[in-house]
């Protein structure tokens, strides 16, 4: 059985875990403990963020996570939050879990009065972008530039 619950400053060690295998998928990013470690911590502390984990109830361990953190959009007149992490780990992919995830942080974003959610994901991650299709998420016209490290 899962539960989905707010991250706590104990699941870090987990939750680098399973950031490391995010990022072996998406190639704009390499894993850094101590970067990762240090965000992690940030989003912990903010009271306008949020980290959810799905965390397995037979033996207490983290299979899934998903962050938002928030941002003030002059398109939409006020917050809005940018999903930035979501996964699963592997062995649990295909049960549900990542739907959950995100149907319990879009009810996050709504109880903070969050106009949008948007999100970026890799082009060549095609499952994650049909799962993001079947979830109602759409493509926009948008392109992502980046700057700096």
């Amino acid at each position: 059985m899962i539960t989905i619950r707010p991250a706590k400053p104990s699941d870090i060690p987990q939750l680098l875990e399973l950031l490391k295998a995010l990022f072996t998928i998406e190639a704009d990013f390499t894993f850094d403990t101590d970067k990762q470690t240090c965000g992690l911590k940030l989003l912990l502390d903010s009271r306008k963020d949020c980290i959810l984990v799905a965390e397995s109830l037979n033996d207490e361990k983290i299979v899934g996570l998903c962050t938002v953190q928030t941002l003030i959009s002059t398109a939409e007149g006020g917050r809005v939050g940018l999903l930035e992490d979501l996964i699963v780990a592997a062995e649990f992919r295909n049960q549900g879990i990542a739907t959950q995830l995100l149907a319990e942080i879009e009810a996050w974003a709504e109880s903070q009065n969050l106009k949008r959610l948007q999100l970026l994901a890799d082009r060549n991650n095609l499952s994650a972008l049909e799962f993001y299709k079947r979830q109602g998420w759409q493509s926009t016209q948008l392109i992502c530039l980046r700057k700096g490290n």
